[in-house]
């Protein structure tokens, strides 16, 4: 069985896809029909957080992964890989989980949700702003 916390990252990937996908700007909007769908109402409520932390901070968290995504331009950056490294990066700033465990989390949806190749792009460029934000 996956942790309650596991699901909610999952969830809010999940959210933001369909964020970036229909082009709404609200977690809201995405999570009517998760909540229709889905999973107990803990999760979804930590997968709205989490997916509502990363869209108020979106254009921060871009400039991040652009700095740290050497030869890299977001449009080339999958959408599942860069949802993931925004919800990676906002709980690292946010501080609350340690920051081992948000890259492990973020490696593993990787696996699930991207391709081959997603878990060590993800791996590399979460250790590199997990080093500039001094949290490793």
């Amino acid at each position: 069985m996956l942790r309650l916390e596991t699901r909610a990252r999952a969830r809010a990937l999940q959210l933001l896809y369909a964020c970036e996908i229909t082009g709404t700007g609200s977690v809201q909007a995405a999570a009517g029909l998760a909540r229709l769908t889905g999973p107990e109402p803990k999760v979804l409520d930590g997968a709205e957080a989490l997916a509502s932390g990363v869209l108020a901070n979106r254009d921060s968290l871009d400039r991040q992964i652009r700095d740290a995504a050497d030869n890299w331009r977001m449009e080339r950056i999958g959408i599942v890989e860069r949802n993931i490294l925004r919800l990676a990066i906002h709980e690292l700033e946010v501080g609350a989980t340690p920051p081992k465990v948000v890259i492990d989390e973020a490696i593993r949806l990787g696996q699930w949700f991207g391709g081959p190749k997603t878990p060590a792009f993800v791996n590399g460029v979460l250790d590199r702003i997990a080093h500039s934000l001094g949290r490793l």
